[in-house]
């Protein structure tokens, strides 16, 4: 009589098993994708004409874009300084390069 539940248990938990598997694995996939970073962030895709690179003297720098020469200073001074932290380089040494918009 053991065996017998044994194998009638058996039968149904691998099936409930998977159905569980499935389930969450369709939920999952139905959640939209979220990006870290995009495009529009950089303002590049809206159409800005301004853009700045600021570098630090060890590390990682910042360009970034802007729809006046200030304001893509500003960005690119902000993103040298996180950049250059996250880098282990010196984001107190950041500094504007290049600033220019297009025509």
């Amino acid at each position: 009589m053991t065996v017998k539940t044994a194998r009638q248990c058996s039968s149904w938990i691998l099936p409930s098993l998977l159905a569980i598997s499935l389930s969450l694995t369709a939920a999952c996939a139905g959640k939209p994708a979220t990006a870290r970073y995009t495009a529009s962030t950089t303002g590049s895709s809206t159409g800005s004409s301004c853009y700045a690179k600021a570098l630090p003297t060890a590390g990682e720098g910042g360009l970034a874009w802007g729809d006046t020469l200030s304001m893509a200073r500003k960005k690119s001074l902000d993103n040298c300084i996180r950049y250059a932290g996250r880098s282990g380089g010196t984001p107190d040494t950041c500094k504007v390069v290049l600033a220019e918009c297009k025509n």
